[in-house]
């Protein structure tokens, strides 16, 4: 069955498919009677509705999540490694039937949708080779005639909480790791674009995952708390904006749970004098509105060290000009540069803050409100903005905007542009552009950010490393993925043992009573 042939929910109209959740192995209709629409935003009309669940289908996700946890858990390291990668190649072979996914509920271009696929598909490589990183440790003879050594279990059922803006790629952040690792994961997708979570989970069945292990609950607050306050679910892992991960902080962890949170982000490009500013303009048109700048790592300030902005300006207003706009499925086989927003009401959001900057006495170089596209004209759409002279007091400078809105900032030195990024609220991704070795390595070691680019604006660390800002950027001490992903998503057991040796055993050789703490010989 494709998700597009998911059964009609009591509540649903029959022009308007329903899109259910996934509980033990299979679609499931919601009778819960409250949906959701699922826009696509190109043309602005509603193409489904989605279930939000009740307390009766979070309870039955959950509990089929924990029979899962164990049938799965008591698999192999062998079994679990083989299915991982039969993921790993029906993924790779099927990826663009995902793409055309994305695209269709979020919106942007299918080439994007592919590159967030592939920068997901690295974790799920990643996972492939989860023995070395979930073995433990042996000290033989640790202390006269006793070993010590260490065991890495699973958590159990661990939830995940996915933004909108990456409808595969976050999600794959922390699924494959947590099911290479032993746990069961349910998966609560954005309302917005919930059709790729059944996808993946229909392919995690083909490739072999026992039923339950990959559970997907469509839903709102109510899911979300649902899983943040079940005794049950084990861990959190949650990326969206900063409020929520805060919430998502403190609720989970509250309720005793292991939590990984990683928020908002206000990223800055610095550029010095000696850049080379066609480099630094390529590169704030690609990271401040690829996709329509829906990204946390998205690049929303440049702070140009003076005298380089008028010049820098100059060179990204051209390269806006030249910057197509349109469906994200492309016309006639020819794919745009940017697609819409995901909704109106986010769109309307960003435009505010271009009121907002303007309000306050910025300059609106390049104005994106208003824009439409022929032939779809109720689209979510919303031109590439650049504005100039930003007050850095302005909500529109402080304050994630999340579209495609590039600010410029003009500083006068490199250490006002750092003091700029390192007083901000904010530490997910930062950039310098320079030819200066020294001033590079210098703004690595001083920048108060959790992932720097070098001459590179939108520094995501590839999988074997691990994803994650400071400050309000990130809740919890666990990054995603890399070695964080894994230690995240087991638990140690330490183990100290002693077995006599029968050839030397005597009846009372090693016995005696000492009541001091035990001390090592």
């Amino acid at each position: 069955m494709s998700i597009t042939e998911t059964a009609t929910s009591p509540t649903s109209s029959p022009e308007v498919p329903a899109i259910g959740h996934w509980i033990d192995g299979a679609l499931r209709a919601s009778g819960s009677g409250r949906t959701a629409p699922v826009y696509n935003p190109a043309t602005g009309a509603v193409q489904a509705e989605v279930g939000l669940a009740d307390q009766a289908e979070i309870d039955a996700a959950i509990a089929s999540a924990q029979a899962g946890f164990e049938v799965w858990s008591g698999y192999s390291i062998a079994k679990r490694q083989s299915v991982l990668f039969a993921f790993r190649e029906l993924l790779n072979s099927r990826k663009g039937e995902l793409a055309a996914i994305i695209t269709a509920e979020h919106g942007k271009v299918l080439s994007d949708a592919m590159g967030e696929i592939l920068r997901g598909q690295e974790v799920v490589e990643l996972a492939t080779g989860f023995p070395h990183l979930i073995k433990g440790a042996f000290s033989e003879n640790a202390s006269s005639g006793i070993d010590v050594y260490s065991l890495k279990q699973p958590l159990g059922v661990v939830g995940i909480i996915s933004p909108f803006n990456f409808p595969a790629m976050v999600p794959m952040w922390f699924f494959p790791i947590a099911i290479a690792a032993g746990n069961a994961v349910v998966l609560k997708p954005s309302e917005k674009d919930p059709s790729a979570a059944l996808w993946l989970a229909e392919l995690w069945k083909e490739a072999g995952l026992p039923d339950g292990v990959f559970t997907v609950l469509q839903g709102d607050k109510l899911a979300v708390d649902g899983l943040l306050t079940s005794p049950v679910v084990q861990s959190i892992s949650f990326v969206g904006s900063t409020p929520i991960a805060q919430y998502i902080y403190e609720t989970a962890s509250k309720h005793g749970k292991r939590v990984q949170a990683l928020g908002g982000a206000k990223n800055h490009m610095l550029v010095l004098p000696d850049a080379d500013l066609d480099l630094v303009a390529d590169q704030a048109v690609n990271a401040g509105y690829g996709a329509a700048g829906e990204r946390c790592m998205a690049i929303s300030v440049v702070l140009a060290v003076e005298p380089v902005a008028d010049e820098l300006i100059t060179k990204i207003t051209e390269r806006i000009a030249e910057l197509k706009i349109g469906n994200g499925a492309g016309v006639d086989g020819v794919e745009p540069d940017m697609g819409p927003l995901i909704t109106d009401v986010h769109r309307d959001k960003v435009a505010s803050y271009v009121d907002i900057a303007e309000a306050d006495g910025a300059k609106i170089v390049v104005d994106g409100r208003g824009f439409t596209v022929d032939g779809h004209e109720d689209g979510f759409f919303f031109g590439p903005t650049l504005i100039d002279d930003v007050p850095t007091t302005s909500r529109a400078y402080t304050e994630e905007i999340f579209g495609p809105v590039l600010s410029i900032v003009r500083v006068q030195s490199y250490d006002e542009g750092l003091d700029l990024i390192n007083s901000g609220q904010f530490g997910n991704g930062t950039a310098i552009f320079t030819n200066d070795g020294g001033a590079a390595r210098r703004f690595q070691n001083e920048v108060q950010v959790g992932m720097i680019g070098i001459n590179v604006p939108i520094p995501v660390p590839v999988a074997y490393h691990s994803f994650g800002g400071w400050k309000q950027s990130l809740f919890g001490d666990s990054k995603a993925y890399g070695t964080h992903g894994f230690d995240f998503f087991t638990r140690e057991k330490a183990i100290t043992s002693r077995w006599l040796d029968p050839a030397t055993r005597s009846d009372r050789a090693h016995a005696g009573i000492n009541l001091g703490f035990p001390q090592n010989h």
